[in-house]
């Protein structure tokens, strides 16, 4: 099983380009997309789903362009969109029938798929009221479902905690890992603790490029000596914030606390600490925009 991206760009109009001249191999597995908002990712997102074309490059899905014949992937695809919409008045019993349906799943292999598919997204209690009654992490909840109702071996999903309280984050990310087996899961998102919890091989996107894909333990590992400690007067942190990459701050009666990302000791009174996937992801994006800004 495997999905290759292969030189693939988008570009929207005449100039702008969402994503440019991108290339992955994806195995099973839980792939985290990260980056932030503009970066491109909801773009290529799109385009794996065979919602979109890619302006050029292809994508294979075990070997054929999904470009070609979408129908090999759709067959085998679950999607969860940043998006998602329900019908409210429908309960989730009522609205998976009409999902399963439209993929081709009916009678009694739909109702167990169903059964089975809320019992794992903990909603079997909450199963006949209607959607729209659903908080926002039971409503992602329902969206998982649709999206597995067809056993995918490939599954995708776009920014699916935005917007949940931090308790349903944590579900829904336990459920993710859950989910990998013997499947791909793509999940995109800005939020470094979601792809920190789930992910085995982690994607960084900026300005539609690709700036590093490697696991989780191999950016912590080039990260080594680059994460420090210091603390500075109240008074400093404007003119620090200039001169320093700060992955993050806390506030202690002698002053504040600052984690450095830099690739020599910032001032002699520097401690170096272990690194964190924050540093990695502060390290990769802000070097980007030096590099481009240069």
């Amino acid at each position: 099983m495997e999905l290759l991206i292969d030189n693939v760009g988008k570009r929207y109009g005449r100039q702008h380009w969402a994503v440019k001249r991108l290339n992955l191999r994806l195995k099973p597995g839980v792939v985290g997309l990260l980056g932030p908002n503009g970066a491109g990712k909801s773009s290529l997102m799109r385009i794996l789903a065979t919602i979109s074309r890619p302006t050029e490059g292809r994508v294979l899905w075990n070997g054929e362009d999904t470009a070609r014949k979408p129908d090999r992937l759709r067959k085998t695809l679950g999607y969860l969109p940043q998006d998602f919409g329900v019908y409210p008045n429908l309960n989730a019993v009522e609205f998976l029938s009409y999902i399963a349906a439209l993929k081709g799943i009916t009678g009694r292999s739909a109702h167990r798929r169903i059964e089975g598919l809320l019992e794992l997204v903990n909603l079997t209690e909450a199963c006949r009221r209607p959607v729209g009654s659903y908080s926002g992490g039971m409503k992602q909840r329902v969206g998982i479902a649709q999206a597995l109702l067809n056993d995918p071996e490939l599954l995708i999903v776009d920014e699916p905690t935005v917007g949940l309280d931090p308790e349903e984050r944590i579900r829904f990310r336990n459920l993710l890992s859950d989910l990998a087996g013997e499947r791909i899961v793509l999940f995109s998102t800005h939020i470094v603790s979601d792809i920190e919890a789930a992910a085995t091989e982690i994607a960084v996107m900026q300005k539609g490029e690709l700036l590093s894909y490697a696991s989780p333990e191999a950016m912590l590992r080039g990260m080594e000596n680059k994460v420090w400690e210091v603390v500075i007067p109240d008074r400093d942190l404007q003119e620090v914030r200039q001169r320093w990459r700060i992955s993050g701050s806390i506030r202690r009666t002698d002053g504040l606390q600052l984690r450095v990302v830099a690739e020599r000791q910032p001032v002699p009174e520097a401690k170096p600490i272990p690194p964190a996937l924050e540093d990695a992801y502060l390290y990769l994006i802000s070097s980007q925009a030096e590099e481009a800004n240069a």
